[in-house]
């Protein structure tokens, strides 16, 4: 008898050392937990004060693409905006101009000196209207600052086209280096560029939209056919009759026919994408919306092929594009499902009757189509994740 109750004794006083030395171990675990925190936030603002953020200018800030750069920029986590400058509002407070940025006390439009701004700068965006920027872009500059020229002057390879559509260049030397920013076809090369000709609106989406059946030979070059709509945006913040709300408002254009100046630039990378001259029909026409660019393209099929099989090479060229959004079979893109975000959507049919195919993309023009795509390229260059600053949801309704 004595020898059981030794034993429950033993046994109640095992269970109370166990009890204890789980409570021991999970305070300890707290603690332990609770230190990690610490160290690692201690570590996160370290690291903040130890990075080195990409210091970043703006020429012509107070446009709509200029404006869309400093949206994203002023939210970009390795990023901050250094200088901006604008003609038209010189010595003015951003705020004053955008009063969506009444929270911000500290950006001013500067009088513009870009030799300057590249002494200060990691980074210059020119958005500016064409012929300008080649002005203003010299050897000095880009060998002190990354150069990202939203205009059409450092987009095009061969200078008597661009001289034919626009005007006289006056930095022919430094357009010989230039890369042609479409991230998705051209990242090797933006990588180690010091001058970046960030794409146009239509031509990002068109020639996203057709870049894999041309690079796979896949239809008839010759019978290509783009027709595309913009929102007024595209047109610019500068007064114009056509871009008033009595003459835009209930209705739909078609402008610049057979004559569009992005023209040249999308014959230009489906000609290097494919191996063989193109020219192709481009009809653009203005939309009474804000943003967006709906750009639907035919074509002849050079054999009969299946929804799958076209399916298949558009997977292949974008499948691990983050930016590319492929939509579903039957479901094609709408402005309204890209607003505000770096995303392109695509999707395409086969007229059976015709044997044709028509593939339709949607980006925001401002996005994607200028700005959006210009911080891409920033990203690229400075060897950052290509979605920092970006990886944002499209905003509906908007």
């Amino acid at each position: 008898m004595k020898y059981f109750k030794i034993l429950h004794i033993k046994t109640e006083q095992l269970k109370k050392i166990i009890y204890l030395c789980k409570k021991f171990q999970k305070k300890l675990a707290y603690y332990s937990q609770k230190e990690y925190n610490i160290k690692n936030h201690s570590n996160d603002i370290q690291g903040k004060e130890e990075r080195k953020m990409i210091k970043a200018g703006i020429i012509g800030a107070t446009g709509y693409a200029g404006s869309e750069l400093v949206r994203l920029l002023s939210s970009h986590p390795q990023a901050e905006i250094k200088t901006i400058t604008s003609q038209s509002y010189k010595g003015q407070k951003y705020n004053e101009v955008y009063e969506n940025y009444r929270h911000n006390e500290d950006l001013v439009c500067e009088e513009e000196n870009i030799e300057e701004m590249a002494e200060n700068c990691d980074v210059i965006f020119l958005a500016l209207p064409h012929g300008v920027a080649s002005e203003k872009v010299t050897k000095s500059v880009i060998e002190k600052a990354k150069v990202i020229d939203l205009g059409a002057d450092f987009r095009l390879q061969n200078v008597e086209v661009y001289e034919k559509w626009y005007t006289t260049h006056h930095s022919k030397d430094i357009l010989k280096e230039a890369v042609y920013g479409l991230c998705e076809i051209h990242r090797d090369k933006i990588k180690n560029a010091r001058v970046i000709g960030n794409p146009g609106c239509y031509t990002t989406c068109s020639i996203l939209s057709l870049y894999p059946l041309v690079k796979e030979k896949m239809i008839d070059t010759k019978s290509i056919i783009i027709d595309a709509k913009s929102g007024a945006t595209g047109a610019g913040r500068g007064l114009s009759l056509s871009n008033h709300y009595c003459e835009l408002n209930e209705s739909v254009k078609a402008y610049k026919i057979a004559n569009h100046r992005h023209t040249p630039e999308i014959e230009e990378q489906l000609s290097l994408a494919g191996g063989e001259d193109i020219v192709l029909n481009f009809t653009p026409h203005l939309m009474p919306m804000d943003r967006g660019i709906l750009a639907t393209c035919y074509a002849n099929l050079n054999s009969k092929y299946s929804y799958e099989d076209i399916a298949s090479v558009y997977k292949k060229y974008y499948e691990n594009e983050y930016f590319v959004r492929l939509t579903k079979k039957g479901t094609f893109p709408e402005t309204k499902w890209v607003k505000g975000s770096n995303f392109c959507d695509i999707g395409f049919t086969i007229d059976e009757r015709t044997n044709r195919i028509i593939v339709i993309g949607a980006i925001d023009n401002l996005c994607k189509g200028a700005a959006g795509q210009a911080v891409q390229n920033m990203n690229i260059i400075f060897g950052l994740d290509e979605k920092t600053g970006l990886d944002s949801i499209p905003v509906f309704p908007a």
